[in-house]
């Protein structure tokens, strides 16, 4: 049995071009290293699992390539990018932060930088989760930051920007990474189920970007704990059991209730959303967005805010159209007030009880 490598690692973008849904940043890059314009510090923040570390590898790779290609991407053939890929290159060193936030780490990483390198261009020093360094090793560090020597370069890397001392920041290049679209996701993620032969349902895999919230690392340890579940074989309704999410026939089938001004039907509903172990503020989030997308599908010029399938987008369109706006005005304003003053309830399950009965009776 051969080692098993996850698909977060296996899949790891190594090249400028395969990084999804940061292009505003790895052209900015690919520029600055075209026009020779490369700062001494960089600091990569934004949510955690977006590219900030992969980025910050492929740039310290890029810049020692001796054989740059014509779209300013590594070559993956000469010495220094054959010693990155086998991981001993001699001139591109990782600090974790959150492990190394002393003084005495910084400063033999001070002690190390002047040394030039033996071979290559640039030594480049990427120090992950920086806004964990203590205070006296952002002090110690300082210096070397503001007067590092030409062959070094710095990335710093961070989720918690705010954290990060002001005079470290004022020394950087800041790039700001964002969350990644679910189009961009679903795309990446349909990629790598082509290559592990893995039969997919568009709709299950928004299902996963959906639930990984702009993470990519995320989406893909969620696509791997489903394909070892399903057996390689990802419909929506198997992913949304393992997932334990509200699919969206019991949000249809309950606006359906509340067309039909039926009050049993929207009761005993919920009480089968109930004995699947959810939360009445978890269903009645879910309500709101549910009742949202409705609104939004009134109108074409809308219909790219949805992040659901074409044919979830199609039945939504004609709930909506039978619902009309001023119902569902009505119902979102009762699903948002109650979604709002749920914490302080005291009996919860009643609570959202008179909320369905209120949408169901108007």
């Amino acid at each position: 049995m051969g080692d098993y490598i996850v698909s977060a690692r296996k899949y790891r973008p190594v090249t400028f071009d395969s990084v999804v849904g940061q292009q505003h940043i790895t052209t900015t890059l690919k520029n600055s290293i075209r026009n020779n314009q490369l700062a001494q510090a960089f600091l990569f923040c934004g949510p955690r699992g977006v590219g900030k570390t992969t980025c910050a590898r492929i740039l310290a790779r890029t810049i020692n390539c001796t054989n740059l290609t014509p779209d300013t991407e590594a070559c993956g053939q000469c010495e220094s990018c054959i010693s990155f890929n086998n991981a001993n290159s001699m001139n591109i060193f990782e600090l974790d932060a959150a492990s190394n936030n002393g003084v005495e780490a910084m400063r033999s990483l001070i002690d190390e930088v002047r040394i030039p390198p033996q071979a290559g261009r640039y030594k480049v020093y990427i120090i992950d989760e920086v806004h964990m360094l203590s205070a006296a090793a952002f002090n110690a560090f300082l210096k070397t930051l503001e007067e590092p020597p030409a062959y070094a370069k710095f990335i710093l890397a961070t989720t918690e920007k705010h954290k990060v001392l002001p005079t470290i920041l004022s020394r950087c290049q800041v790039f700001d990474f964002k969350r990644i679209g679910i189009d961009d996701i679903v795309q990446h993620l349909a990629r790598v189920a082509q290559q592990e032969q893995v039969s997919y349902e568009e709709e299950a895999l928004r299902l996963i970007a959906r639930k990984a919230d702009g993470g990519l690392r995320d989406a893909l340890s969620t696509f791997d704990q489903l394909v070892s579940f399903t057996s390689g074989n990802l419909t929506y309704a198997r992913c949304a059991e393992t997932l334990n999410v509200l699919d969206h026939e019991y949000y249809l089938r309950l606006v359906e209730s509340f067309r039909a001004n039926d009050i049993s039907s929207a009761l005993l509903l919920y009480e089968e959303i109930l004995g699947r172990g959810f939360d009445g503020q978890r269903f009645l989030t879910g309500l709101s967005e549910h009742l949202r997308n409705l609104m939004v599908s009134l109108d074409p010029a809308t219909h790219r805010l949805l992040e659901v399938s074409e044919g979830v987008a199609s039945r939504l369109g004609e709930q909506a159209a039978a619902c009309g706006l001023p119902r569902l005005l009505q119902w979102l304003d009762i699903a948002s007030d109650y979604e709002y003053r749920y914490r302080d309830a005291g009996n919860k399950r009643l609570f959202v009880e008179v909320a369905l009965m209120k949408m169901a009776a108007g």
